[in-house]
């Protein structure tokens, strides 16, 4: 009998705690939760931000995880979210989610019908649904250009306007691995957005904030623009997940701790949780300003079932709300962000960005600035291929033609997902990447064939239908063009037609493969011009042999016996043809310069046509010297290259290398080679030096006639396996130049940051990896400078690189490691296989090297970076000349002739989009004081850039173009401790619709949407 009294006893109390929380109960019936609160004045105020990560490919590709298939791997679908997210919406109108990937979310609206779309509308108008971010995808910060971001941001972003009239107010972006300036001013402040939100930040760098209270700061990415394009930014305590206790998925381990309200149940458990939420609350207050706090209660792949989530949330309100002892609401970024403004609170000030990002000592996140280059490299030279075929696609065939750069725009769109670019998903959703992108990239291939055909044509039907005869090669860098290699017809020509998407004119040297050496090359006014031959390389063959039976399943047959080299002039926005003929006579010899190997009498070689020259020891094989005779820079240099081995952890290291985590087996990486072989090839317009470091690296260092850089070429793989070390592969570039811990990287191609080696501004560093937490990402380029000189490094895609020691700049080009090492995708040991053959991949890809005299480095690296990431785009056929001549513009520019851009002004965007209005956007490409003479206003007249058409309508609108100028509205942020003005930056004034001059002040963006 007494236990039976102490069971009804307990009962009792059981009941009496819960007649404390909800008079409502009896018997266990029905309750309705009261939400409805908002916030409340003089108490802690826990906003419940609802969201779910929804990564558009990583463990399964994007259509595995909207589906729902695949879920041996991960038992996660998207499409059940955004359902039952939905439905649970409609249940409570108190209720709130927010959602990002439009990837996603455009997909499933695309599925439903008219009623649940009007629902739908009504909880986006009605704010429980609101879109952060709102691009096709969270985009990676350090590996993605800025123009990739910018396009994808706009392609979510012109969506949500267009179905919901609504423009998203927050990023959120809560797992890229460190964040970048770019990222605050540009694709945060200049969107529009009031707030950036994340979790990923340095552990030491956290630990330092969580004390003084500066997780949430007033970030001011430009040194530029400074206060003009700043934002609030909140660094999450802890990662994006609800405090320790507070997940409610119902699937897998998700569900923690239920409300238990019910008082017949013998778990009831109102008055604990409730006092667990106020702890956790506490413990964050402890940590942020004002007496507003953010729970991100979600999760990757979270709310399958979001009932079980809401329905937990609104019992923790209702209880929490009654105790009385703080405030709990549903709420949202926007929402969260606009308290903390209200609260007249100062706030730290962060400058610069967050990277290098580690989670521990031992684990910096810098490997995968360079994981999976391959796909890197395809994504770079895609967009740059996307820029140019929007041009094209406006110019010459139109939107409405049934062929569209669409396909493309949406794959570099999930390709710049943090996970993707990034190169940490596992094989098969790389594949699938890479699938996505060659199918773009073949139906972009037709808009641009067929704009060509179009706009060179004579008859002057532009929008008639084109004789579609031109062709392109995607494999012009392993010497595959069948276009240039097959025979040509008796009477005809190889026509090439030379596309410049710059707004200035351009001269380079192009390269084609042959079969012969006897040819003639005329440009479109029948001047015959110089042409060079070399010998196709041993290593360039190889890679055609295995890649082209690889990749296209096409069996190895001779290759081409020359790289044919001539030098082409193109207008801005424009074309020029050039004819490539064979001699008529037997006998008869062509223009074309036969290059040989020169044998070197000297202990050192000289090498380069131009102005620029560099020097090498006929003993070693090694560079020692680079020297320009026009500028008087001169800079002792060698260049090697080596490999770090690849840790597998360790008892002091829990985790290895892998495709995030960058941890060297030492400090000191082993060199390929002290002696390489050595083979200078010279030429009228270029001079070529061949290096064979090793079986698995070859190199070649190209010094042309007009250029004041070196263009190097490397091919690196298959990365030998066979000793059982990973590898992570350097180029290293080592001068004399006293730089005292200093060196410079660009921030998604734009701004150029200052790197100081085993430093941070933020906080005292302790360096437990002295190579791995000195890395940072690089996707323009870096330099380093003395007294005298700058030494630039410029990359064809994005990398990781350091200054390990004074006056050395290192690019990790290539990795191959063979263990997992504790990362949650693939081991990154990439192989490509034929019918036979199985074989480590090799990677071929080029950097750039300038020196100059102090302060005259940024034109070469401005220029050149543009010219690198808009190459001249090639296209062939065969044809009569004549015929050719008498039937097509050989030569024009889109704009009015005699006309550029001035040379501090890129075109980044002109589309036509579906409504027929046409996207334009005009960047300056100089910061405040990098240049003497381009650090200034620029000046841009649209009527010459639109030569023959009238623009009737002209709109200027913030980045993504989902609202005009005029309509953003920015909240105001008291910054601690600052008492002066700053100075104001330089900015164009309002477009005057009379002249249409649009005028640029120091690293601007304009964009506008024009009507014609």
């Amino acid at each position: 009998m007494r236990g039976l009294a102490a069971v009804l006893a307990l009962c009792e109390t059981f009941i009496s705690f819960a007649l404390i929380f909800s008079s409502e109960i009896v018997n266990g019936s029905y309750i309705r939760y009261n939400t409805s609160g908002g916030i409340v004045e003089g108490k802690l105020n826990v906003h419940l931000v609802a969201h779910s990560h929804d990564d558009v490919g990583w463990l399964k590709t994007v259509d595995q995880y909207y589906v729902g298939s695949n879920n041996s791997i991960q038992g996660a679908c998207v499409e059940n979210v955004l359902d039952s997210v939905v439905e649970s919406l409609l249940h409570d109108p108190n209720r709130k989610f927010v959602f990002v990937e439009q990837a996603f979310f455009q997909r499933w609206w695309a599925e439903q019908n008219a009623e649940t779309k009007e629902n739908v509308r009504k909880l986006v108008f009605a704010g429980q649904l609101e879109f952060v971010n709102g691009g096709w995808c969270m985009h990676d910060e350090a590996a993605s250009h800025y123009i990739d971001m910018i396009d994808q941001t706009t392609l979510g972003h012109r969506f949500i306007k267009n179905h919901f009239n609504r423009a998203p107010r927050a990023g959120w972006q809560i797992d890229p691995f460190g964040h970048s300036a770019v990222q605050a001013y540009l694709l945060g402040a200049e969107l529009g957005f009031d707030s950036v939100h994340f979790a990923r930040i340095d552990y030491q760098d956290r630990e330092k904030r969580k004390v003084d209270k500066s997780l949430e700061v007033v970030w001011r990415g430009s040194k530029t623009f400074g206060s003009s394009s700043q934002i609030f930014a909140n660094a999450f305590p802890r990662h994006y997940s609800p405090p320790d206790g507070f997940s409610f998925e119902a699937f897998g381990d998700g569900l923690e701790a239920p409300v238990q309200d019910n008082p017949l149940l013998f778990d009831y458990d109102v008055e604990q949780r409730v006092n667990d939420f106020i702890a956790a609350a506490l413990t964050q207050a402890n940590v942020t300003r004002t007496n507003h706090i953010m729970w991100t209660m979600g999760d990757d792949f979270q709310y399958q079932y979001a009932e079980s989530w809401f329905k937990q949330m609104d019992k923790l309100i209702h209880y929490v709300n009654k105790d009385g002892r703080m405030n709990a609401l549903y709420s949202t970024p926007s929402i969260y962000t606009d308290a903390k403004n209200a609260a007249d609170e100062s706030w730290p000030l962060k400058t610069d960005d967050y990277f290098p990002y580690a989670d521990s000592p031992n684990a910096y996140w810098t490997g995968y600035y360079t994981s999976r280059p391959a796909l890197k490299r395809y994504i770079r030279m895609l967009s740059g291929y996307y820029l140019a075929a929007r041009q094209l696609e406006f110019l010459g065939v139109g939107k409405f033609t049934g062929i569209s750069t669409f396909s493309l725009g949406d794959a570099l769109g999930i390709a710049q997902h943090h996970d993707a670019v990034s190169g940490t998903s596992k094989q098969h959703t790389t594949n699938d990447y890479a699938k996505r992108l060659a199918i773009g990239a073949t139906e972009a291939q037709a808009v641009i064939n067929s704009a060509l055909s179009c706009i060179t044509s004579s008859s002057g039907n532009q929008y008639g239908a084109p004789n579609l005869k031109l062709n392109q090669c995607q494999l012009l860098n392993i010497s595959f063009c069948p276009s240039t290699e097959e025979d040509i017809p008796k009477k005809q020509s190889l026509v090439v037609v030379a596309y410049n998407p710059l707004g200035w004119s351009r001269t380079e040297v192009i390269r084609i493969p042959v079969n012969h050496s006897n040819f003639v090359i005329q440009d479109s006014e029948g001047n015959i011009i110089e042409g060079q031959y070399i010998a196709m390389d041993n290593s360039t063959i190889n890679l055609r042999n295995f890649y082209t039976k690889a990749y296209l399943g096409v069996s190895p047959k001779q290759g081409p016996m020359y790289w044919l080299l001539f030098q082409v002039s193109v207008p801005p926005l424009g074309w020029n043809t050039y004819f490539i003929s064979k001699m008529a006579l037997k006998g008869e010899s062509g223009n074309g310069y036969i290059s040989v190997i020169e044998s070197p009498l000297n202990e050192t070689i000289e090498v380069g046509p131009g102005n620029l020259k560099m020097s090498f020891s006929v003993m070693s094989g090694q560079l020692q010297r680079m020297f320009n005779s026009k500028t008087g820079a001169d800079v002792p240099m060698q260049q090697s290259y080596l490999w770090y081995g690849s840790s597998q952890g360790d008892v002091d290291s829990t985790t290895g290398s892998n495709a995030y985590i960058f941890v060297p087996n030492g400090s000191i990486p082993h060199d390929v080679a002290r002696s390489v072989p050595l083979k200078v090839i010279r030429g009228p317009l270029v001079d070529e030096v061949h290096q064979q470091f090793s079986p698995w690296i070859y190199q070649v260092t190209r010094l042309y006639k007009d250029k004041e850089h070196a263009e190097v070429e490397f091919t690196i793989g298959p990365i030998p396996s066979d000793d059982g070390i990973g590898k992570e592969v350097i180029a290293r570039m080592t001068t004399n130049m006293a730089t005292d811990k200093v060196f410079y990287t660009d921030s998604n191609g734009r701004d150029f940051l200052k790197r100081v080696r085993d430093y941070r501004e933020d906080w005292n560093l302790t360096v437990a990896q002295p190579v791995a937490g000195n890395y940072y990402p690089i996707t323009l380029g870096a330099f380093i400078m003395d007294k005298k000189s700058e030494f630039s490094v410029l990359v064809d895609c994005a990398v990781g690189g350091a200054s390990i020691k004074d006056g050395e700049v290192e690019l990790m080009l290539h990795r191959r490691i063979l263990y997992d090492n504790g990362g949650p995708v693939d081991t990154l040991n990439e192989t490509v296989c034929t019918e036979d053959k199985c074989e480590g991949l090799s990677v071929r890809g080029s950097y750039y090297m300038s020196i100059n005299q102090l302060g005259t480095g940024a034109l070469w690296r401005r220029t050149t970076g543009q010219e690198v990431y808009s190459p001249l785009l090639l296209a062939f056929t065969k044809e009569n000349m004549e015929d050719w001549k008498t039937s097509h513009s050989l030569k024009a520019t889109s704009m009015s002739s005699n006309y550029s851009l001035p040379l501090n002004v890129a075109l980044i965007t002109l589309q036509e989009l579906d409504d027929g209005s046409v996207l334009l956007r005009l960047a300056h490409l100089y910061e405040a004081g990098e240049h003497a003479e381009y650090s200034t206003m620029a000046q841009v007249e649209l009527k010459k850039i639109f030569s023959g058409k009238m623009i009737k309508e002209i709109k200027e609108t913030n980045l993504s173009a989902n609202q005009e100028k005029w309509e953003m509205r920015r909240l105001k942020w008291t910054v601690e401790g600052e008492n002066g003005e700053e100075p104001s930056p330089i900015r164009g004034d309002p477009i005057n619709n009379s002249t249409l001059i649009v005028e640029l002040g120091p690293m601007e963006i304009r964009t506008f949407l024009l009507k014609f």
